[in-house]
Formats: structure tokens, C-alpha cells, sequence
């Protein structure tokens, strides 16, 4: 008799429960990103309004990189591939070059063919823009610097990946250099997919 007394609370408890840890995204943050109008590596135009309702990963990166941008650019075309494994679909990896003026688009796609990436197709590589407007862009839309180095080529930056969801709002960041939480990541990604819009 007391068992079957205790069944509804156990089954209450394990309700609430999983419902406190549905596996639901959480937000560290809400940046809303400013419009946009560059062009990619195919020569077209891409806007913020082209990438709603799809969830990306967005990083700020330049070809002539001596320093961050390799294993940044390493680390996400992993994450790509896992993505792919994953049946994670409908999503863009969008690279931002933060040195335009030498960053043309078949610079660009050069540059993403050095990468063993999943699928191209997924990667925006954006250029066609000034050096003041993507300064400006990263400083506004993701709250992170971007900076000439006077007397030299290279271009100081961070080294963080950026998630945002489908009504264009980054939502979380993440180390893309060093310590990359590949499995959170690719986690947060399914859960806000799942989500929509």
C-alpha cells in the first residue's frame, strides 16, 4: 500500500526533474547584431537578413594571421565536421576578415581551401567592406575588438567564437583558440536548433 502511495510523488519528482534539465539552450548574453551587407567568397552578397532564421557560429579572422587565426580557423572546420556527424543541419559558419583591404574573395576562398572542412557549402568567408566598418561591426554587434597594429600587417583581435540564434543575436561566446569546447559547442547548437526561431 505505501508503494503505491509513493509512486505519484517519485513520478512527480522525476518530471520536475527533467524538466528543470530539459537540455534546453541557455543565453550568456544578448548582443543584437547590427545589418549587414558584405560579400563572400563566391563574390555574392550576404546580409544578416540571409542568415535569419538559421543558427551560426561567427569568428573574426585575416589570411596573413601569423598568430590566432589558423587554429581558429582548424578548430571550427572540426567543429563543422562534427556538426555534419551530429545531423545538425541548416546552419552557417560566417568568418569575418578583419583586414579587407587585402582580404579579397578569391583571397578567402584560398584561404578556406587550406582547411579540411566538413562541407564549404556551410561557410560564409565575408570581406568587402572597410577596415573602420568592421571595426566598428565586431565593436557594436558582438562586443569584441578588432584594432590595426600600427607598423605591421597583422590586426589584433580575439580569439572567440560567437553563437547566434535565428533572429540574429549572439547569444554565447567560446574560446576558438585554445581549450575549445568542441562538445558544448555542438551541444548548444542542437538545443537552440531545436528551439527555433
Amino acid at each position: 500500500m505505501r508503494k503505491k502511495l509513493l509512486l505519484p510523488y517519485v513520478l512527480l519528482v522525476v518530471l520536475i526533474l527533467s524538466a528543470c534539465s530539459g537540455g534546453g539552450f541557455k543565453a550568456e548574453h544578448n548582443f543584437k547584431i547590427e545589418p549587414f551587407e558584405f560579400t563572400n567568397q563566391h563574390n555574392e552578397k550576404v546580409s544578416l537578413d540571409d542568415m535569419k532564421g538559421k543558427v551560426w557560429l561567427a569568428q573574426f579572422v585575416f589570411t596573413v594571421c601569423t598568430s590566432a587565426c589558423p587554429p581558429m580557423m582548424s578548430n571550427m572546420a572540426d567543429i563543422d565536421k562534427k556538426l555534419i556527424d551530429e545531423g545538425v543541419e541548416d546552419y552557417k559558419i560566417v568568418s569575418f576578415s578583419i583586414d579587407p583591404a587585402f582580404d579579397t574573395p578569391e583571397i578567402m576562398q584560398e584561404y578556406l581551401d587550406m582547411y579540411d572542412v566538413g562541407d564549404q557549402k556551410n561557410w560564409e568567408m565575408l570581406t568587402g567592406y572597410k577596415q573602420e566598418d568592421i571595426t566598428n561591426f565586431a565593436a557594436k554587434s558582438f562586443k569584441t575588438p578588432v584594432a590595426d597594429i600600427p607598423g605591421s600587417d597583422q590586426v589584433m583581435h580575439a580569439v572567440h567564437f560567437f553563437l547566434v540564434n535565428q533572429k540574429g543575436e549572439a547569444v554565447k561566446t567560446y574560446n576558438g583558440m585554445v581549450d575549445v569546447p568542441f562538445d558544448q559547442i555542438i551541444k548548444d547548437m542542437k538545443a537552440l536548433s531545436k528551439e527555433g526561431a
